[in-house]
């Protein structure tokens, strides 16, 4: 199936076209928005502190006088590079080892998936913190280390896709001609998986963007002063009840973003007749 089929079948879906616009709309307005700026968006005004809505500011001011649309429309821009090559990072490895391991099989899918589990079985967040607590904040580090976190949720996902295809006659005759492990991945497994790993990586993408907020939020993620919307979302909720206008925009632009991944990547499954929950391709 080509992209532009699988385009028109993500589009012609009403959940679809809503989730791609969201997406496609907050990526032009992270590329673009430097480009139309109104204001500074780190520019601080004592005499600026907390103004509601106007004409000069229209979504208001934060209680260091900066101004809101400005930080607002570059809030999603750093979380975006971040998670996107967060999501390679996790996408590759991840993929990679569920994949040998599904291929393999035997004592070493066995005792290497228990390994998984034990890892699995720390909450996400806390690995993130302890790494960050010890190599620091900053884009260098959150990279790998949201990378790994998050890959081993697609371990799962590429060995139970994998092994879907590793005893059937295709991938056993080319075992039995001798080909390398590796060769018989990527020529005759990954193909047959491309699909559940797409639409994986969407979903990674999307929890990613979440997990990035969240991090910002706690003081572990973007470091301040750079506009984004969880450290918005942190700096505004002490001023909710004087200033609700501090809080709701971040917070409207981050949740529209995360439907819009999210509608986007289930039109996308339905599409390539991929389950989302199982990321196996449906009967």
């Amino acid at each position: 199936m080509s992209s532009a089929t699988i385009l028109r079948a993500v589009l012609s879906q009403p959940s679809g076209a809503i989730g791609v616009t969201l997406v496609v709309g907050h990526v032009l307005l992270a590329v673009l928005s430097p480009l139309v700026l109104p204001h500074d968006p780190v520019a601080q005004s004592a005499e600026l502190i907390l103004q509601a809505p106007s004409l000069s500011h229209p979504f208001g001011t934060d209680r260091l006088g900066r101004d809101i649309l400005s930080r607002t429309m570059l809030g999603g821009r750093e979380a975006m590079l971040i998670a996107t090559l967060a999501t390679l990072v996790a996408m590759v490895w991840g993929a990679t080892v569920g994949l040998f391991l599904a291929l393999i099989g035997g004592r070493t899918d066995a005792y290497a998936m228990r390994i998984v589990d034990a890892l699995s079985s720390i909450p996400g967040i806390l690995i993130v913190m302890i790494f960050v607590a010890a190599l620091g904040v900053g884009v260098t580090a959150l990279i790998p280390i949201l990378g790994f976190s998050y890959g081993l949720s697609v371990v799962y996902i590429a060995r139970a896709a994998a092994l879907d295809f590793v005893a059937r006659d295709f991938v056993l005759a080319a075992q039995a001609r001798g080909e390398a492990r590796a060769t018989i991945l990527i020529r005759e497994i990954l193909p047959n998986v491309r699909d559940s790993l797409a639409v994986q990586g969407a979903m990674q993408w999307s929890w990613l963007l979440l997990g990035i907020a969240s991090l910002s939020f706690l003081g572990l993620g973007v470091a301040p002063p750079a506009p984004d919307w969880g450290l918005m979302i942190a700096d505004g909720r002490g001023v909710m009840q004087t200033a609700p206008w501090a809080v709701l925009w971040p917070m409207a632009m981050l949740s529209s973003l995360i439907v819009g991944v999210n509608l986007a990547a289930d039109a996308f499954s339905k599409a390539l007749g991929v389950d989302r929950q199982m990321g196996v391709r449906a009967a």
